[in-house]
């Protein structure tokens, strides 16, 4: 049975290249974690993670498949092919814990998101590469905030339950001025129609009064036109 100089086997070269990778994904995980979800860094190393987490997995089963073809060669001892699967298995078990703090960053973003939403406050929530959540710490996480942000809800239900008893109490207020002002508007119409009735009467009058004085005028003429001829 041949055996290869492992220094000099590409398997184990490709290995290394996969712990790298791994390493840079992890390195990325947490950059993305101080970044606000809406922003465009999130969105680049979101789109970034997901293509080497898939190019990380692609290598792994390329490392296994070419195990596979090796074992079969006999080019290696069976010991170092039980060493090479725990070391292949090992890199299953990290590219599963990426994808899952992966999906946990963005639920845990969400809620901070919606949290903020309602005034509660975000909680210190930040996922270095040493933690690990389980599945029920997320879940217990998740119902402790979602009964915190419920809380929030009724407090700013009340908020704009009394806000809208506010603006019908206005409401009710212009709409009762509104009905003054109209009031108001009609006596002004029915003011200014005796006015102008008024000023027209005034005015006939006027007109009387001159015509009546140039008659007496005339009449005291004529007696005294009659009077100076009698003379």
């Amino acid at each position: 049975m041949s055996l290869l100089f492992l220094e000099d086997d590409p398997w184990l070269l490709e290995h290394d290249s996969c712990e790298k990778l791994h390493r840079d994904i992890m390195e990325q995980l947490t950059i993305r974690q101080k970044h606000p979800r809406n922003t465009d860094k999130y969105s680049q190393l979101s789109a970034s993670i997901r293509l080497r987490l898939k190019q990380y997995n692609n290598e792994v089963s390329q490392l296994n498949q070419k195990l596979d073809a090796t074992s079969k060669s006999n080019n290696i001892t069976p010991a170092e092919i039980e060493r090479r699967t725990r070391q292949i298995e090992i890199l299953h078990s990290k590219g599963i814990q990426i994808q899952k703090m992966f999906d946990e960053q963005i639920a845990i973003k969400s809620l901070e998101e919606r949290r903020e939403l309602v005034g509660i406050g975000t909680a210190n929530l930040e996922i270095s590469p040493s933690t690990s959540y389980s599945i029920g710490d997320l879940k217990e996480t998740q119902i402790r905030m979602l009964g915190e942000q419920d809380e929030g809800l009724n407090n700013l239900s009340k908020i704009i339950s009394r806000q809208k008893d506010i603006a019908h109490t206005i409401s009710n207020e212009v709409d009762y001025h509104n009905e003054i002002l109209d009031d108001l508007d009609t006596q002004i119409i029915r003011t200014d129609a005796n006015v102008r009735d008024e000023t027209r009467h005034v005015s006939v009058v006027d007109r009387k009064d001159k015509t009546c004085a140039y008659w007496i005028t005339i009449i005291l003429l004529f007696i005294s036109i009659i009077i100076v001829v009698s003379v």
